[in-house]
């Protein structure tokens, strides 16, 4: 059986399974060098809590661009402590105030090669710096089928070949209602005042989970 028919089987398998056993089978392939990335956006306390639970010593990394709202930063703080979380931010080799100097402010929806240009500079390059350092042989992910048309393309494992790591998103098929619940549940926030000035719009992708960033250079 091919590795990509592996991949196949894997999410067949894992289709009826709850994020939880997801979770425990990805552990189970990675050999103790698993990380879950997080930006801090809305229902990410739901895998920070999950990962937490089952591997309090799983590295999570965190691209902070430092365009984050100050409700995100506290929201982040409140979470890495609370779950004792082993946050690891990478910040990108420019400042904001450089950025901005140089650039001027994040640039908008209708400006496509600028977004390409701060999301290579401010998100990729700190993001890959990362995976590199960190390497992997798993990787968390919260992405979900239901938010965006990009992402429903996607599975509940995949294989990242720039970073030579499965991709594993245990709540993929997890629905609002469904985080909502799991959120009250286990008794934790969340925080709506988010913006990803990368994407300027939900739509949209940042370039870490689109073919495009895999070639993005930020030198």
């Amino acid at each position: 059986m091919s590795f990509l028919e592996n991949i196949a089987a894997w999410n067949d398998a894992l289709r009826t399974r709850t994020p939880r056993e997801i979770v425990a089978w990805a552990l189970a392939q990675a050999g103790g060098r698993a990380v879950v990335s997080t930006n801090f956006r809305p229902y990410e306390a739901a895998i920070l809590h999950l990962l937490a639970q089952a591997q309090p010593s799983i590295p999570v990394l965190w691209v902070d661009h430092g365009f984050n709202r100050p409700a995100t930063y506290r929201h982040a703080e409140a979470l890495r402590t609370r779950l004792r979380l082993d946050l690891r931010a990478y910040l990108p080799r420019l400042s904001r105030a450089h950025y901005e100097a140089v650039y001027g402010p994040p640039p908008s929806l209708d400006d496509e090669p600028g977004l390409r240009r701060f999301s290579s500079l401010m998100k990729l390059e700190p993001f890959q710096r990362g995976m590199r350092e960190l390497a992997p042989t798993v990787w968390f992910t919260a992405l979900r089928r239901v938010q965006n048309p990009h992402r429903a393309a996607l599975d509940i494992v995949g294989y990242d070949e720039q970073f030579g790591t499965l991709k594993v998103s245990p709540f993929f098929e997890a629905t609002d209602a469904d985080l909502d619940a799991y959120l009250s549940v286990h008794d934790l926030p969340n925080e709506w005042d988010y913006h990803d000035p990368a994407k300027a719009d939900e739509k949209r992708e940042c370039g870490l989970h689109a073919a495009w960033g895999r070639r993005s250079s930020a030198a």
